[in-house]
């Protein structure tokens, strides 16, 4: 059994080299030089009934008792021995198996980020994500999770085939929703860190390292949420909400939100009026993207399983203030190419997502439940009409792009010519101009994803659209994409 000390105390290899004895143990640093441990030795293993335990002294010592707890350990007999040499020959195999016996029981080194994508029939954002997130953690102590809920595109051999050993892969046999999913594989991460992310987004390794650094300045944090554009480098609001309280609720189903979007008594669900460009404590995250204390995370169970899709990370944001930590935003940028303003106006996700929001008010405002049910239910009536009058009259949803002529082309790659030949393009510029109907194809292979992201977040503009050219596959992903 491994019992790990509140407050994410880190529990780090046992390494024979560099390591040094002290009494009646093994004492060292951890690779990064931050934590001392020690490996405390104990007589009488006891066979299988042998534990592990683990705990943090002050957060700076974490102490591994290998064998019996320690107090058993002290009183344990020490076995007689006639010869002093065949003493010290004891107890070197003995602390010699009692390592290799704990480092097989369970792992005792500790991970810096389990990074855990669920994908669902979308293999190409999905290569793209990889590509991001394998960029973003090279030379880093991490492991990527993906969870195929049993796609019909061939995700599964897809994601063997290109990445093999860089990801481990859990196959479902059927669509088992999103929060059942990503709970298969937090409980098998071993990072410090978790971090939840979305089949559909790029991810850099300067917005890794400053969650990472936030986390470690901020103890009272339990998950962190970034700045999340959409595929033209426009901001999500979803990236950061208030908890959705009936008056919440109620402003939000019936539009005052966005009538008046700077209201602090209006506008609460999308926190409008909180600088973006600066970090705040809220109450709500998104579920494409949760930066969470892995310990935290697994203590407080997870994502609820009565939640198929949306909802769940409302819930779970809910959970971890409740458990006395904080969430927060902080303005790293990532690209979520199908956010919530994508799809809002889908009849489809009107009803999933107020049903979603009937559980939650189910299982946490129950006291509400008389009044606030047919308030719920009123406004997903009245989202469904407007949407299926929109639809007969031929009507643009709010907030939906008009189509328009494709403007001038701009390929940014060192191999231009033959990306521009690849996508059939005949005329085109290597320099973004200040205005105008502008598409732009950025090359993979000649940007890094860091970069891109960069490009994307600081130059987003009316008209000017992005699209990235997969150099490996000569697919080009761009928000309106349909899969092939």
């Amino acid at each position: 059994m491994l019992h790990v000390a509140q407050r994410d105390a880190v529990v780090v290899e046992i390494l024979a080299e560099g390591s040094k004895q002290r009494g009646d143990g093994v004492a060292g640093v951890d690779k990064h030089g931050r934590d001392h441990f020690v490996v405390v030795q104990a007589h009488n293993l006891g066979g299988a009934a042998a534990h592990i335990d683990a705990y943090d002294k002050s957060h700076k010592t974490n102490v591994c008792v290998i064998g019996q707890p320690k107090k058993e350990a002290a009183a344990a007999a020490t076995p007689p021995f006639f010869f002093n040499g065949v003493k010290l020959l004891h107890n070197i195999l003995l602390y010699k198996i009692n390592v290799n016996f704990a480092l097989d029981k369970c792992t005792i080194a500790i991970l810096e980020i389990t990074i855990v994508i669920v994908s669902y029939q979308a293999k190409y954002f999905l290569e793209q994500t990889l590509r991001s997130a394998i960029e973003a953690v090279e030379g880093l102590d991490c492991e990527i999770i993906v969870v195929d809920n049993n796609s019909g595109d061939g995700t599964a051999a897809w994601v063997r085939e290109r990445f093999g050993q860089q990801v481990r892969l859990i196959e479902n046999k059927h669509n088992v929703g999103f929060g059942r999913a990503n709970n298969q594989a937090i409980a098998q991460a071993r990072g410090r860190y978790t971090l939840i992310l979305n089949p559909d987004t790029i991810v850099t390794r300067s917005c890794l390292q400053s969650c990472c650094q936030w986390m470690a300045s901020h103890p009272e944090c339990g998950a962190i949420g970034v700045h999340m554009i959409d595929g033209d480098g426009h901001f999500l609001p979803e990236s950061k909400r208030a908890f959705p309280t009936p008056w919440v609720s109620f402003c939000k189903i019936f539009g005052l939100s966005r009538l008046f979007p700077r209201s602090r008594w209006l506008a609460k669900y999308h926190l409008r009026y909180l600088d973006e460009r600066e970090p705040h404590a809220v109450d709500i995250l998104s579920g494409a993207f949760m930066f969470c204390r892995t310990s935290l995370l697994q203590q407080v169970g997870g994502f609820d399983e009565d939640f198929f899709m949306y909802g769940e990370d409302i819930d779970l944001s809910y959970r971890l203030v409740k458990a006395g930590y904080q969430n927060w935003y902080v303005p790293a940028s990532i690209v979520h190419y199908k956010g919530e303003s994508t799809r809002k106006e889908s009849m489809r996700y009107v009803k999933v997502f107020y049903e979603a929001m009937l559980i939650f008010y189910r299982k946490h405002f129950p006291r509400y439940r008389a009044v606030f049910y047919p308030v719920i239910k009123l406004g997903v009536w009245m989202r469904q009409s407007l949407a299926m009058a929109r639809r007969a009259l031929g009507v643009p949803a709010s907030g939906s792009k008009p189509q328009a002529s494709p403007g001038q082309w701009v390929v940014l790659s060192r191999h231009a010519q033959e990306v521009a030949r690849q996508c059939h393009i005949e005329r085109y510029s290597t320099c973004i101009p200040a205005s105008g109907e502008t598409q732009v194809i950025v090359d993979d292979g000649s940007y890094s994803y860091g970069h891109i992201v960069q490009l994307i977040d600081s130059k987003a503009r009316r008209g000017l659209h992005w699209h990235i050219y997969s150099s490996r596959n000569g697919i080009v992903i761009s928000p309106k994409m349909q899969q092939p």
